[in-house]
């Protein structure tokens, strides 16, 4: 069996406004959010999470990219939760260190680490029926040069290159999901 991908919130980045990606992970028992973070309106996330029948307190796990608020800022319009980032696991007033870099959160959800855009950024990895899918802010968007807020653009490219040998669709941090063949 493998996992289900849904793009909740297709994101932007443009001079009159910011929204993150968000998605949505359905494997087995586990439903996981990644990057609940800024949107124009919240029900940009909640309806798209009602159309496909998912209430939000049945969320199982929320991951996150990295710290910025606008990947963050959304996290509490979900019942306390597993929260995944770069080094830990938070629930309740449990920290659980952990590196991210091949955490699995099931059989076919892993995390790695890909520092770049900031040094604590990690990549949702997803095997699909349909292929490998991966949630990542190596891009903003599909065709990107580079990043004009990355913190080390050399390991940013070293990333890509290392996420693009293993997915077969990027879901990128503010823009449609693109395939890597393209």
């Amino acid at each position: 069996m493998t996992a289900r991908v849904d793009v909740l919130h297709e994101g932007y980045a443009r001079p009159d406004g910011v929204a993150s990606t968000v998605g949505l992970v359905r494997d087995g028992e586990r439903i996981i959010v990644v990057d609940p973070g800024m949107v124009a309106d919240r029900n940009s996330i909640l309806r798209p999470l009602a159309d496909l029948g998912v209430a939000p307190e049945s969320i199982t796990d929320i991951v996150i990219s990295h710290h910025h608020p606008d990947h963050t800022v959304n996290i509490a319009l979900f019942p306390p939760v597993p929260l995944h980032d770069h080094w830990a696991t938070y629930h309740g007033d449990q920290w659980t260190d952990r590196a991210a870099e091949g955490f699995e959160l099931t059989p076919n959800v892993r995390l790695l680490e890909t520092p770049g855009h900031t040094p604590q950024d990690i990549t949702t990895v997803v095997n699909t029926a349909d292929g490998v899918v991966a949630f990542t802010h190596l891009w903003w968007y599909e065709g990107i040069e580079g990043d004009r807020r990355a913190t080390d653009l050399d390991e940013l490219l070293h990333q890509r290159q290392r996420v693009l040998e293993l997915a077969d669709r990027i879901v990128p941090g503010h823009g449609p999901a693109f395939e890597t063949s393209a």
